[in-house]
């Protein structure tokens, strides 16, 4: 059984996203290694940035406000 993932391609490419970009909950997910719902609970908390909503079923992080939560992280592995 073949399984692709919309994440895998975002998560290859993400240093190459201008900052003004947007990725899906795959993506999100893929990069802290969280589950979806994880991820809307952090949001929530504050501990990720809130997504925009892209039209009425669809949210996007911005690539910016993600790479600013994650450049900490980096510092200190």
């Amino acid at each position: 059984m073949k399984s692709t993932s919309p994440a895998i391609p975002a998560t290859i490419r993400f240093d190459e996203l201008p900052a003004a970009a947007f990725v899906r909950l795959p993506t999100v997910c893929a990069l802290f290694g969280i589950a979806p719902a994880t991820a809307w609970r952090w949001a929530k908390s504050g501990r990720l940035p809130v997504p925009r909503k892209l039209s009425p079923r669809v949210s996007g992080w911005n690539v910016g406000a993600l790479r600013a939560v994650l450049k900490p992280v980096a510092e200190v592995a």
